[in-house]
């Protein structure tokens, strides 16, 4: 059908095409159990929104990362010290999801409250249409996992926390990231403790937030038995490394979380710049800028302009 083939190109595969609306891809969980399964790390870049991660799908990415940072920044201009609410974080993935077709992992911080919120937390998001959530060890108000004075709850209750998010996914496939901020804290070898005890409930993927060298990177890559994500934030605690490098470390996932975020703060601030000291931005001291073809190109205009005429000549 022609509205088929249009809707799919605007909106992707996951169009309802009876109801005209959006439907969660069943198959975004499985595509990320898919990679999970696979040989090879897993690159995934921070979007603060769906323009941004529209581009991270297009360039070729096998997985977006929806931050409570990036979403927080875009949503209130605020930072990250749990300010973003869980229905303003559900309906930023129901957004992202029904657009792309790679899969959304999203960010659920504490999950928003006691275990009953947890369970809350990735329904909304399961139903939303992310293939996957992290749940932290955060004590509530949660931090940026690169700020200071971060407090943890203790292990007993991130593992409840864990087991009430594993007990509330309806798709098997949906995963489930277990993070843990202790290395802060406790040091590492807490935090890897804490990881394999989270391993040793089921969850899918660990987390060790902010390793403070490359040899605690190699350690926890040699003593967490589980597919194991690393945040690679530019200025933040943990030296980068290439997605190479972290591969044979052992690592399956690598995340650059809000380096999207810092861009565009750059460059709107020098466009701005130019703006105000010029009166006008078509300068190349403006900065590098998509064209206006590039940009209609990106958004698929020209499959919601041809969509009449298409309509019309059935």
């Amino acid at each position: 059908m022609v509205v088929s083939t249009i809707a799919e190109l605007l909106f992707g595969k996951n169009f309802n095409h009876r109801a005209g609306i959006t439907k969660h891809m069943s198959t975004s969980p499985s595509q990320l159990r898919h990679l999970l399964s696979k040989p090879g790390i897993i690159r995934s870049l921070g979007a603060h929104d769906v323009f941004t991660a529209l581009l991270v799908q297009q360039a070729g990415l096998e997985t977006v990362f929806l931050g409570g940072f990036g979403t927080s920044a875009s949503l209130l201009g605020l930072p990250d010290v749990g300010l973003i609410t869980l229905t303003e974080m559900a309906d930023a993935v129901r957004r992202m999801a029904s657009r792309l077709h790679i899969p959304v992992v999203a960010d659920g911080d504490t999950g928003h409250g006691d275990i009953h919120n947890v369970q809350r937390t990735v329904r909304e998001f399961e139903n939303a249409g992310a293939a996957g959530i992290l749940l932290e060890d955060q004590a509530n108000p949660k931090r940026c996992g690169h700020f200071s004075g971060k407090q943890i709850v203790s292990t007993k209750e991130w593992l409840d926390r864990l087991k009430a998010g594993l007990d509330a996914r309806k798709n098997p496939d949906f995963i489930i990231i277990a993070r843990t901020d202790s290395r802060a804290i406790d040091g590492v070898n807490a935090a890897i403790d804490r990881a394999n005890q989270a391993k040793d409930l089921g969850v899918d993927v660990c987390f060790v937030e902010a390793p403070q060298s490359i040899e605690e990177l190699q350690l926890i890559a040699n003593q967490v038995k589980l597919p194991l994500l690393a945040n690679m934030l530019t200025g933040g605690a943990t030296p980068i490394l290439s997605a190479n490098e972290l591969e044979i470390m052992g690592y399956k996932i690598v995340v650059c979380p809000i380096e999207s975020l810092m861009v565009t703060a750059a460059a709107m601030k020098q466009l701005l710049k130019v703006y105000m000291e010029h009166g006008r931005v078509d300068r190349p001291d403006a900065g590098a800028m998509f064209n206006f073809t590039e940009l209609k190109e990106t958004l698929g205009l020209e499959s919601i302009s041809a969509l009449k005429q298409r309509i019309e000549s059935k």
